[in-house]
């Protein structure tokens, strides 16, 4: 079985209060979403996950999201520490994350994050997304800034992050 989570929370203007508006667990098919790739880059699987969610974005008349390095570096440490097991395949740290990106950046008015895990493909991953209203809800969200890690644990499981943005 292959877990997907999503997490949306919106970063009040003045002191960075969050609100939890959805956490879901949903399992995807293994069926359909193994990955046939021998081998696996996270910089390419990056790209492609970028790619699969802005071709979604444009069909639905959404604007493209962009890449932010830090928010790169922060997905690509959750994943990991994921992959690891240094950390549990949840949200923990979320705001932490942002926080890091805020710093960076500026100001973040709003965020979200999506997580996954299994032996997938970028587009079976995305398309995983898609068909869990809360995942989809924020690949359709009112972003315009990404972020995605993804790192292969030694049983080639692939762990996924993307956290959303705006300013």
């Amino acid at each position: 079985m292959r877990y997907i989570k999503t997490l949306t929370i919106l970063i009040g203007f003045i002191s960075f209060p969050l609100f939890l508006l959805s956490c879901n667990r949903n399992m995807v098919s293994s069926d359909s979403t193994k990955s046939t790739a021998p081998s696996f880059s996270a910089a390419a699987m990056n790209r492609d996950i970028l790619y699969h969610v802005n071709e979604y974005r444009k069909r639905k008349g959404l604007g493209a999201l962009k890449f932010v390095e830090v928010a790169n570096e922060q997905a690509a440490i959750h994943s990991k520490n994921m992959a690891l097991k240094r950390a549990a395949f949840s949200h923990d740290g979320f705001e932490q994350r942002i926080a890091v990106v805020s710093k960076s950046i500026g100001p973040v008015m709003g965020a979200a994050e999506n997580l996954a895990y299994g032996e997938l493909s970028a587009e079976a991953v995305v398309k995983g997304w898609i068909n869990s209203p809360g995942h989809k809800k924020n690949i359709e969200g009112n972003y315009t800034l990404t972020g995605i890690g993804t790192y292969q644990d030694a049983k080639g499981v692939i762990y996924f992050t993307q956290l959303f943005m705006r300013q």
